[in-house]
């Protein structure tokens, strides 16, 4: 006779299962909680606070004083408009050279691995070391400028000076993230079946009408994700900055992360750089559902 499962069992197994499940979740969840959500929750806090890094005397409210002090700072303009730019040329200009490089790359010819290892390189490179070697070739005689003087060109001094110093730091970041994008649109075009191809093909379709009605509907997914890490990554630009230019020349490439990173650690005003964190997480929310809410208008059509 098959043994009855009795409520009082069925109970104990219900609750191994969510103490199971409790287990796997808590290592998670206190990191979670540590290295997230109490930071965000103080950054709230802290912004409406005079709180200093390293200070005798214990932060006090100053309600919206750092925003107003924010709000009139050239320095922070200087960094939105850094960062607007950036994100403006380095989302279509990025995600459409790693759309090329992968449909390149897609083709089933010889050399496809190698190739594609070499444009992935740099991406598993430290952005550090990326940031160095660019730093580099970006001096007045650096190897940019040496090719440059073979074919009659002088170089300027891209990283010292204000009009050319944002522009290099873009090529330099379209340069080492364009591999990681590559593979996810690489991913996305080996997701759409062949016989879509073969039949445009039999309809007489050539390469640029099969990428038209083919290859870019069936990557709507993957163009959405890519559009909105992109504009993420963009917006947080902060490494080659730190690490190449330290925001100038003339603020030229201070950006809203590196501001607030200087002002918290280097300047001690935590308040003030919590403020800055918190005009920038606005800002990044804003443009990521703008984005979302136009991707979804377009889906449904």
């Amino acid at each position: 006779m098959t043994a009855l499962v009795t409520p009082n069992a069925r109970s104990r197994g219900n609750r191994k299962e969510q103490f199971a499940a409790l287990a796997m979740f808590l290592p998670a969840g206190v990191l979670i909680l540590t290295f997230l959500v109490i930071p965000i929750a103080l950054t709230f806090i802290l912004a409406f606070t005079n709180t200093r890094l390293i200070s005798p005397e214990p932060g006090r409210f100053i309600g919206l004083e750092n925003f107003a002090n924010l709000f009139t700072d050239d320095t922070f303009w200087a960094a939105l408009r850094n960062t607007v730019i950036f994100t403006i040329v380095v989302v279509p200009v990025q995600s459409g050279l790693a759309l090329l490089v992968a449909v390149l790359v897609n083709s089933k010819v010889r050399g496809t691995t190698f190739f594609r290892t070499v444009y992935f390189l740099p991406v598993v490179t430290s952005i550090v070391v990326v940031s160095m070697l660019w730093l580099f070739l970006y001096q007045r005689n650096g190897l940019i400028n040496v090719l440059l003087s073979k074919i009659g060109i002088q170089g300027p001094d891209w990283l010292g000076d204000p009009h050319w110093a944002l522009f290099a730091i873009i090529v330099m970041s379209i340069w080492q993230a364009m591999g990681f994008h590559m593979i996810i649109w690489l991913s996305g075009l080996q997701t759409i079946p062949g016989e879509l191809y073969e039949a445009a093909a039999l309809d007489g379709a050539t390469r640029w009408q099969q990428f038209a009605h083919v290859t870019w509907p069936g990557l709507r997914a993957t163009r959405t994700f890519i559009l909105i890490t992109i504009t993420i990554a963009a917006f947080g630009l902060f490494a080659q900055i730190n690490v190449m230019t330290q925001g100038g020349p003339l603020d030229a490439t201070t950006t809203l992360v590196f501001g607030a990173v200087r002002a918290g650690f280097q300047q001690q005003q935590t308040g003030y750089a919590s403020a800055i964190s918190l005009v920038f997480f606005v800002l990044v929310l804003i443009v990521t559902l703008i984005q979302t809410l136009l991707t979804r208008d377009k889906e449904a059509k």
